[in-house]
């Protein structure tokens, strides 16, 4: 015991070729599924590298400070510019800096890739990192298209490599509680989804003049994944939407009705107009599930029982832009666990 674990505590393995060291040490004897539970439970630590210095990429790094130093370190982060990565890497304390994405691809130290670049590049990164080796956490929206989405799953079964959309939502604690809640019964049949995501963003000029860039990939996705998320995935029977364009070409808000085969239905709505509740329901033949404002990072839950808080710790000196951005953990984490165990893409969307 003490052998296998001096051989595995000082290097990265996946599971799978965990398992197969380990079933080749010892054999088909009974400690052999202890062996592999002890090893897999290890604080093996991932190796990060950022690609975009934006906003985003920096509240990911803040958020990802906050879990344990045995278990992630940040190794480099790489912008289109020098300056601008130089300068990334001295505000979060980074060692290494890169003025071009292709060094965190070719960076031996470096397990697994963030990507936090504009959605443009979202595509062409995902699978450079995947063909290079690392695992990759990329910001939604990966791209544009199914056969965009079929062609990063693809290079990432080929590379056998890890694969994750960053919808942090669902690695909330408040998400996998409304996945029990819904599971146990105690609303009953879910009969209705209701969500709104809206914020008047569109005048800034980020949104403004980025061509083709419109409000459901930056904030309608948000009320789609939840729907998905509450009927677990399930193909809608059909799709009906309205929306507003804008002069650039893309959509400013939207309504959408998602019907379900068993009469269930989502009434989802989304602006970059307008200031809204935030907030999403889930309306049961005996009950409801209420999710307050901020429903896509919640810390609180209003459940027939009554109302289920997870605050966010540990705290965080950090300023953060984006509400309840240290949330960001959750999936950091989740990636890890999923690695770990030896996870596929689709283990922690459609497995729970």
């Amino acid at each position: 015991m003490g052998y296998v674990y001096l051989l595995f505590r000082t290097m990265f393995v996946e599971s799978s070729t965990l398992r197969m060291a380990i079933y080749g040490f010892l054999g088909n004897t009974p400690i052999r599924k202890k062996t592999i539970q002890y090893i897999l439970e290890l604080k093996m630590k991932l190796k990060w590298g950022i690609c975009g210095a934006g906003n985003i990429s920096s509240e990911f790094c803040h958020a990802l400070r906050t879990l344990p130093t045995a278990e992630h370190e940040i190794i480099a982060i790489a912008s289109s510019s020098a300056d601008r990565a130089k300068e990334f890497a001295q505000k979060h304390k980074i060692g290494r800096s890169y003025g071009s994405y292709e060094d965190v691809a070719t960076d031996e130290d470096i397990d697994i890739v963030y990507i936090g670049t504009w959605h443009t590049n979202h595509v062409t990164l995902s699978k450079r990192m995947l063909e290079a080796g690392k695992h990759v956490l990329c910001e939604k929206p990966i791209c544009v298209n199914t056969e965009q989405v079929k062609d990063v799953f693809r290079v990432a079964k080929e590379n056998n490599k890890f694969f994750m959309e960053a919808v942090w939502s669902r690695a909330f604690p408040i998400y996998i509680k409304i996945r029990e809640e819904i599971r146990s019964g105690n609303i009953g049949d879910v009969q209705l989804v209701t969500a709104a995501f809206c914020f008047p963003i569109n005048e800034h000029p980020v949104w403004k003049d980025y061509p083709g860039f419109g409000m459901l990939p930056l904030i309608g996705i948000y009320t789609v994944q939840f729907a998905n998320w509450v009927f677990e995935n399930k193909k809608p029977s059909s799709v009906k939407a309205v929306g507003t364009l804008g002069q650039n070409g893309a959509d400013e808000d939207g309504c959408i009705i998602l019907s379900y085969d068993t009469g269930a239905k989502a009434s989802l709505s989304y602006s970059g107009k307008c200031q809204n509740l935030n907030c999403a329901v889930v309306y049961g033949t005996k009950g409801c599930i209420q999710i307050p404002d901020y429903f896509w990072c919640p810390t609180e839950v209003i459940l027939p029982s009554g109302k289920v808080t997870c605050s966010l710790e540990p705290e965080d000196p950090s300023v953060y832009v984006y509400p309840n951005s240290m949330g960001l953990r959750y999936e950091a984490d989740e990636a890890r666990k999923c690695i770990m165990e030896g996870a596929s893409m689709f283990i922690f969307f459609y497995s729970l």
